[in-house]
């Protein structure tokens, strides 16, 4: 199955190729068949996983750890992982088969061209957005995901009541998307005066995160929910 090409030029990625480990590369080719897909129609997500539990999508999950650990903690819930990068692919299949989880499956695509085309409306109970690129330079700026065509995009593919969770350890990056939250009614933040929010239960102290306290840098969650 293909995807459908767009006329978005924009990316919020560089591709890059990466090394991949034995144990990754086995895991490609022997998992993508099982819990990775390429939609050619919408998703139907009951098809996909064998029931109606609610639908978590993960964008740019990296090496998947996140996914693991919301997967492990919440078994009546779905995981959809979307990441271009076929190394953090691997590595989540790699853990996927060594924790037994039938709840994640997985895209290999651009998040924003499946949420177009195969992601029906009200559809999905929280989308997550963790440390996603900030693209330092200001001329990357307009590369940067989180940006107001990205919340047109997804607030109707978010059911009422759904989850937007987006975190990031680049203090500028993320006050511009408090501030960008701020400024749609349909988002809902339970902190007070829009603050930044603890950081949740579903969500772990990465490798990547780590290595960000390392460097003192600070992380910023920020948790909506569509009224």
């Amino acid at each position: 199955m293909k995807f459908e090409s767009t006329d978005r030029q924009v990316r919020s990625f560089v591709l890059r190729k990466g090394k991949m480990t034995t144990g990754q590369r086995k895991a490609v080719d022997e998992l993508m068949p099982i819990y990775a897909f390429s939609p050619d129609m919408p998703i139907d997500f009951k098809q996909l996983f064998g029931n109606n539990n609610p639908v978590w999508l993960d964008i740019g999950f990296g090496n998947g750890e996140s996914i693991i650990h919301a997967a492990e903690k919440y078994p009546e819930i779905n995981f959809l992982g979307i990441e271009v990068h076929l190394p953090g692919v691997g590595h989540l299949l790699m853990s996927i088969k060594e924790h037994g989880l039938n709840n994640v499956r997985i895209i290999r695509n651009d998040a924003v061209d499946i949420l177009n085309l195969y992601v029906k409306d009200d559809s999905l109970a929280a989308i997550h957005v963790y440390f996603p690129d900030p693209w330092h330079k200001k001329r990357h700026h307009k590369r940067r995901i989180m940006n107001q065509d990205f919340l047109d995009l997804i607030k109707p593919k978010l059911e009422t009541g759904g989850r937007l969770h987006y975190a990031s350890d680049w203090e500028p990056y993320a006050i511009e998307v408090q501030q960008l939250f701020a400024e749609n009614s349909w988002l809902v933040n339970q902190q007070a005066n829009n603050a930044f929010a603890p950081r949740p239960d579903w969500r772990p102290v990465t490798k990547f995160e780590r290595r960000g306290m390392k460097l003192e840098h600070r992380t910023y969650d920020l948790i909506m929910t569509k009224s």
